[in-house]
């Protein structure tokens, strides 16, 4: 699994901040590498420099996606109020994004049946 990390004009990336997010990503994602080809991780702030005259909070701003094999890429955004806190949550997401992708491509492709329990709804045969 490849990590592409690139950050806006108001984040700097430096390599303290590339191993964090390395290491939140490989760490939360390791269980799925094998279906995962590259994660691209955006870092930004979108209030820039004038942060504290604006009073912005949560701010920072993690976008990642994940291309997986043989799939469309999917993608989960973050705001928190600090770029580790963003990259976290970002992180987060993905994971869950992926999981539940991952769980409803295998269900479709053996056939089982994924409505939820009482749901009388009948299936399409065809």
């Amino acid at each position: 699994m490849q990590i592409q990390i690139n950050t806006d004009h108001n984040i700097a990336g430096n390599e303290a901040l590339a191993a964090h997010v390395r290491r939140v990503v490989e760490h939360g994602l390791s269980h799925l590498s094998d279906h995962i080809t590259r994660v691209e991780v955006h870092l930004s702030d979108e209030n820039g420099p004038t942060k504290e005259m604006q009073g912005g909070q949560n701010d920072k701003r993690c976008m990642m996606e994940a291309r997986l094999e043989s799939y469309h890429p999917l993608a989960v955004t973050s705001h928190a109020a600090s770029v580790h806190q963003a990259v976290d949550g970002a992180t987060e997401k993905l994971i869950r994004l992926v999981e539940g992708t991952l769980g409803r491509l295998h269900d479709h492709k053996h056939g089982r049946d994924t409505r939820m329990p009482g749901d009388d709804t009948p299936l399409d045969v065809q």
